[in-house]
């Protein structure tokens, strides 16, 4: 006689038997129909999962993150299902839940091209519209190996081969196929409300690039229409703010396969590079640190001191000189601890914060490769703290209030804070450790912050507080991070005098805002569309004539907002002024002045911004000091407010 216990405190008793489906019934039919699976006592399970003991119950629905989960899930399992039934000599691999979707890959002959991504959502459809069962079964590993082998599935019937022991294992089947699967899954097909195939890709099996290639068919599903007609309205605008198309239209930047992963700036994109380094530079000089540059190609033994060679070696770029191994350094922090180690510390040095522009180069995998959102070469605005154990509080608080003035700055005003904490494999003794997540923590509660634990995160050297922001899509992207270090210092011998006279390893705090510049731009340029504020823009004023009888007046205009420290250009093409303004829009440029015989007389220009307002007809030198008003006060308006 079981007795259920729910989530709002009731119970419910049986005197028999009963599953998931059964006590979602007995709670009213309509939870029943939408009744994806449950959690007994924790774990996830089919809704046919039998219940003869005293648990807690929660039904998981399409409005649970589990359930949209179950949701993508099954969503593979069906376009697999689609694909079986259209091409019949494909086989399967693999098919995992990924974020806002799924993908699955496929052995097959034939080359799928978007067109057969419609024919399969069709057959996906109409299985769902069946409503088939999916039923769970299970199978020892060496029978579950015959039965796929049997179905010249051969891929799966590999990846059970590799589990070690003759277990038993799960598989479901809806109707005419099965999939290997720990599950838990729908109870039927009608259960999928929202499903849309997306892209096709090329993959390899098991993401290796020596064996076969695969193709790969992405969707994604939701819990009902609205939201996945929501999302596709967010992937939409997401692609009309791809970077890469508009690093093009803007003539910011280019990437080439003659250097992959490597970003050939041009002149405005080298612009906008520039004005966030020398913000950056300012900022970080108004903190107290110093600015430092390290080698780019530095002895591997140095390397395999600090703990990275064992960690990073296949990610690092390596090359022999004078019978010397040598790495282009991937990260800057075995480099500052070289530079810290350079005369000895005293406890009235600490905290010492140095930090570095610096060019770093990683043998990311070129299927991983994005634009600048994943590069192999790249630079960090990035810094260590050396500091006694007792200040890594105050550090952490005052790296957090520089952090906040940063992406405020930026237009950022959403910032999600996460706490990783020990991982099982670690170094340093648990006093340790409890005084630096004590530290991280104890620094966020002072501000107020909301923020998580991710518990077994941390980094095996010590914890870490990760920063990510949210654009103006609801994207989140992680960018901050602040990381306790109490290994490198050690095993790269640096020490400071402390004020009883012993001589001790100091902590060291790994930190940056942006991250990389690159993956940084790359975000603005989405977030913004390309239209960045003023302070940001590598033109900010583009100034035109309408006849050539203003050439002059036009030509000294720009020479003299140049030297106040304005982004000034000209264009005096013989094109009407329509044409001008509608391509000098299209190129984001913020203010565009316009100058006739009437501006001339009066030593004026008539204004517009990009957005078509018209800001009426200023004097040069008012115009001028509103400009750099807003690029001051970085500003992300373009409008000029009356005082």
């Amino acid at each position: 006689m079981p007795t259920i216990s729910l989530p709002d405190g009731s119970q419910r008793q049986f005197d028999h038997a009963v599953t998931v489906h059964d006590v979602a019934m007995d709670i009213g039919p309509g939870l029943a129909r939408v009744a994806l699976a449950g959690k007994v006592d924790g774990e996830l399970v089919d809704t046919s999962y039998t219940i003869e003991n005293d648990v807690v119950l929660s039904i998981i629905t399409a409005r649970d993150d589990e359930g949209l989960e179950i949701i993508r899930h099954s969503s593979a399992h069906l376009m697999a299902q689609a694909v079986k039934q259209l091409y019949p000599d494909a086989q399967v691999t693999i098919g995992p839940v990924i974020e806002e979707g799924f993908f699955y890959d496929f052995a097959m002959e034939k080359m799928l091209t978007p067109d057969d991504l419609i024919t399969i959502e069709k057959r996906m459809q109409e299985l769902i519209k069946k409503k088939i069962p999916v039923v769970r079964s299970e199978m020892g590993r060496d029978e579950v190996v015959t039965y796929f082998r049997g179905l010249g599935e051969n891929y799966k019937a590999e990846i059970v081969e590799s589990i070690p022991d003759d277990q038993a294992l799960s598989l479901y089947q809806q109707g005419d196929f099965t999939d290997l699967c720990r599950g838990p899954h729908v109870p039927n097909t009608g259960s999928i409300p929202a499903v849309k195939l997306t892209k096709i890709a090329g993959a390899y099996w098991r993401g290796d690039s020596n064996n076969e290639q695969l193709q790969r068919i992405y969707g994604t599903a939701w819990g009902n229409k609205k939201d996945l007609k929501s999302y596709l309205f967010r992937v939409a605008e997401a692609e009309k703010r791809n970077h890469r198309k508009i690093g093009r239209q803007l003539d910011l930047f280019h990437i080439q396969e003659e250097a992959p992963g490597q970003v050939f700036w041009h002149d405005k994109g080298w612009t906008l590079y520039n004005t966030i380094e020398q913000y950056m530079r300012k900022k970080q000089h108004d903190h107290d640190y110093k600015e430092i540059k390290t080698p780019q190609l530095v002895d591997f033994s140095l390397w395999e001191r600090s703990g990275h060679a064992a960690k990073y070696s296949d990610d690092m770029f390596t090359l022999k000189s004078d019978s010397r191994q040598f790495a282009i350094k991937p990260m800057n922090c075995p480099c500052h601890v070289q530079v810290f180690n350079q005369g000895l510390k005293s406890y009235r040095d600490l905290p010492l914060r140095l930090a570095e522009f610096g060019s770093c180069h990683r043998n990311e995998m070129s299927g991983a490769l994005n634009g600048l959102m994943r590069v192999r070469a790249f630079v960090q605005d990035d810094a260590h703290i050396f500091c006694s154990e007792a200040q890594i509080e105050k550090e952490v608080a005052s790296f957090i209030d520089f952090l906040h003035e940063v992406y405020d700055d930026f237009g950022f005003n959403e910032v999600i804070y996460r706490l990783s904490t020990r991982p099982e494999n670690r170094v340093g003794s648990d006093e340790v450790w409890d005084k630096a997540e004590k530290a991280l923590a104890e620094a966020m509660d002072e501000k107020g912050l909301e923020w998580q634990e991710l518990p077994g995160e941390g980094a095996f050297y010590g914890p870490k507080i990760e920063f990510s922001l949210k654009d103006c899509m609801g994207r989140v992207w992680q960018l901050g991070t602040i990381q306790v270090d109490f290994s490198m210092p050690e095993r790269l011998d640096a020490q400071f005098v402390a004020e009883d006279g012993s001589r001790q390893v100091p902590v060291m705090l790994h930190r940056a805002i942006l991250g990389s510049f690159e993956r940084f731009i790359g975000i603005l340029i989405e977030h913004f569309e390309g239209k960045f504020p003023v302070w940001l823009s590598p033109v900010q004023v583009v100034v035109m004539n309408i006849t050539d009888k203003q050439a002059d007046y036009v030509t000294n205009v720009v020479k003299n907002l140049k030297k106040l420290g304005i982004r000034a250009i000209s264009d005096l093409r013989n094109e009407k002024i329509g044409f001008k303004i509608r391509e000098h829009t299209m190129q984001r440029i913020p203010y565009l002045l316009v100058a006739g015989d009437r501006e001339v007389e009066s030593d004026t220009v008539a204004v517009r911004t990009r957005s078509g307002e018209d800001l009426g007809t200023l004097k040069i030198d008012a115009f001028a000091d509103k400009v750099l008003s807003k690029q001051n006060s970085r500003s992300r308006d373009l409008e000029f407010k009356e005082h």
